[in-house]
This record gives C-alpha cells, sequence and structure tokens, in this order.
C-alpha cells in the first residue's frame, strides 16, 4: 500500500479524524496534534510528501485519508470553510480580501500547492458533520471493511456524506 502512495506524483491528501482519543498510545497523540486533528470529524488538507506520509502511515488506526480533487475541494470549501474569526468563507470575501475571484480558484492553488489555507486568512481545519449512514466501522481497515487508513480517491464519496 505505501509503494501506492509514493507512484501517485504530486497531489495533496484530505485527511480526517475517524476515532477518539481514549487509550492513545502518547507518540500517535502528538501526530494527531500535529495534524491539527484535535477531534473526532475535523478534516484537515495536507500536501503529499514524505514527512506527511510518514506521519499518516503512524497514525492510520485513528484515521482516514484520501487525494481530494477540485472539486470536492471547492464543496468543502464552500460548506464548511471558515476564515479566522468563524465567518464562512464566500466568493465576495475572497474578492475582496485576497488575489483570488471565487472559491473554485482558492481551490485550485491550494491543490497544485501554490498557497496554504493559512495565506487567505482560512481556518486549516475543517469541521464536519459525522458522516449520513455512519462509518462502516472504526476499528478495521478500508480494506477489512472499516473505515481506517489510506481510501485513495474513494475519498470523496466520505467527504460528500458528511458535508
Amino acid at each position: 500500500m505505501y509503494a501506492l502512495i509514493k507512484n501517485l506524483g504530486d497531489s495533496m491528501f484530505f485527511v480526517i479524524r475517524v476515532r477518539g482519543t481514549t487509550g492513545v498510545n502518547k507518540d500517535i497523540a502528538d501526530t494527531l496534534k500535529m495534524l491539527r486533528l484535535h477531534r473526532i470529524n475535523h478534516g484537515v488538507l495536507v500536501e503529499e510528501n514524505p514527512n506527511f506520509e510518514g506521519m499518516l502511515q503512524k497514525a492510520k488506526d485513528y484515521i482516514t485519508w484520501g487525494e481530494i480533487d477540485q472539486e470536492t475541494l471547492v464543496e468543502i470549501i464552500a460548506k464548511r470553510g471558515e476564515i479566522i474569526g468563524g465567518n464562512k468563507i464566500t466568493d465576495e470575501y475572497l474578492k475582496e480580501n485576497t488575489d483570488y475571484s471565487s472559491i473554485d480558484d482558492l481551490a485550485k492553488s491550494l491543490i497544485n500547492g501554490e498557497i496554504k489555507a493559512n495565506d487567505v486568512d482560512m481556518k486549516p481545519v475543517f469541521r464536519l458533520h459525522p458522516p449520513r449512514k455512519g462509518y462502516e466501522g472504526i476499528r478495521l481497515s478500508i480494506n477489512e471493511g472499516g473505515s481506517l487508513g489510506y481510501r485513495g480517491e474513494v475519498i470523496k464519496d466520505l467527504i460528500t456524506r458528511m458535508t
């Protein structure tokens, strides 16, 4: 599976925390903290590089992740994106306060790695709803019929159920 992740090229991962903190090893808790995944059903956008891939592998029993495409990221930012201060991100806000004219342009720049969320005063963490119809199982990997670990492109189905 790790080789599968390495060969995908430059892209962004969307990472969602699935399990809580009870009984978590201190190293894994620190890794989740570094990923800014403090609560269940929080999601973050991370770039694909060896540092983050190692962190994802370490915390794989508490999170799920996969490659995110532009349309899904636009949906997340429009429904769940917040500016520092708690207001929603809108096209009007982006036109007035940034170099971007729409959420579409912002999503494209984020996926290409040109900017980070903090550059446009966007909170890096997305607070998502629990998924409609629930998780498949929070103790098993995706390969065993659960919800944990690397999902690839299928992450957009879970994101759609959570927005």
